[in-house]
């Protein structure tokens, strides 16, 4: 009898042992570092509140107790995703002078009336600036050739005008052209002008996270040098690399000085640098808009991924750990 509880316990022991879960990334040793401009379209999870305005004398988004950040996901307890869809709800309204709205206000559910008013030209008015999507430029990091899964930015899309994370519903890359470059200066972080072509699409995006925005790159994969991925234990101080582009599409590797590692640091600033290359201090002053994404080499490996510059002396920049962007391209 008691060899019989023995054994119980020792069977209950290993299944306990087998069924203790364990994260287990599937990403490849190898990856395409990036390094391309990449033109950007995110569509948002509803139609998002960036301002509001008074007709005359009245201000309906006020008396509604609607405010800049607000998400309608809702008209007349019809779903909108875009502004189309919005306008559309409108004009089937049986009432022209007021609407029901449901929104989301920092995750919580509500609903109001909003109360159109009629301007000098009798057109209804909403009283509100509305957005449903962003458009922009910056720099893929990675491709891994075996899943496809790209990563690219290492930090989230913020809208301009609420300072909040979009939350999408879906996006694409596009391929893209560096047309010039606003050189960076102290306390005044230049950017790269840019144009990107809509008929070339390179990818979806699924995600925008604190990591970066992800997705499936869906062109044919570019015939470039494969890097092992390096982790953070991998990174010393001293001299490094970015890929990245300044002219054209041309990608092009320049001289870093990796100058401080933050091993335990979850943030997107993990790595701190300086360029020393003379060529990039000449044409863009150091770190400027639009090269976030751009990989960080080390000793034949990718590393990490560009997230900041340093305001105050722009030929200092912040990366992202490679291994952060490639554990949140998995998820």
């Amino acid at each position: 009898m008691q060899k019989r509880k023995k054994t119980s316990s020792l069977l209950l022991l290993l299944l306990t042992f087998f069924i203790i879960p364990f994260n287990v990334f599937a990403y490849s040793d190898y990856i395409i570092a990036g390094g391309q401009n990449i033109g950007i379209e995110l569509k948002s999870n509803g139609v998002l509140i960036v301002g509001t305005y008074k007709i005359g004398e009245n201000d309906p988004a006020s008396q509604a107790n609607l405010q800049k950040g607000d998400k309608i996901t809702h008209i007349n307890e019809k779903e909108v995703h875009s502004i189309e869809e919005m306008l559309n709800v409108l004009d089937v309204s049986p009432t022209k002078d007021e609407i029901k709205i449901t929104y989301k206000r920092a995750n919580e559910v509500k609903e109001t009336t909003l109360k159109l008013v009629q301007d000098s030209e009798s057109v209804y008015k909403t009283g509100l600036y509305v957005k449903d999507s962003i458009n922009g430029v910056g720099t893929l990091t990675f491709i891994d050739p075996k899943t496809k899964l790209y990563g690219a930015l290492g930090h989230e899309i913020i809208e301009s005008a609420t300072g909040q994370k979009l939350e999408i519903k879906d996006g694409k890359i596009y391929s893209s052209t560096v047309t010039g470059i606003n050189p960076s200066d102290r306390g005044n972080p230049g950017e790269k002008n840019a144009k990107y072509n809509i008929s070339e699409v390179y990818g979806n995006i699924k995600e925008n996270t604190k990591s970066g925005i992800f997705g499936t790159y869906t062109n044919e994969l570019p015939n470039t040098k494969q890097y092992k991925v390096g982790t953070k234990k991998d990174i010393t101080l001293g001299d490094a690399s970015i890929l990245t582009v300044i002219s054209g599409e041309n990608v092009e590797e320049f001289k870093i000085n990796i100058l401080k590692v933050m091993q335990n640091d979850k943030s997107k600033k993990n790595i701190l640098f300086e360029v020393t290359d003379e060529r990039l201090l000449k044409s863009a002053g150091g770190i400027v808009q639009g090269m976030s994404g751009s990989p960080i080499i080390q000793n034949n490996m990718i590393v990490g991924a560009v997230t900041h510059v340093v305001v105050d002396d722009c030929r200092k920049g912040y990366g992202i750990f490679i291994e952060n962007m490639l554990e949140e391209a998995e998820n």
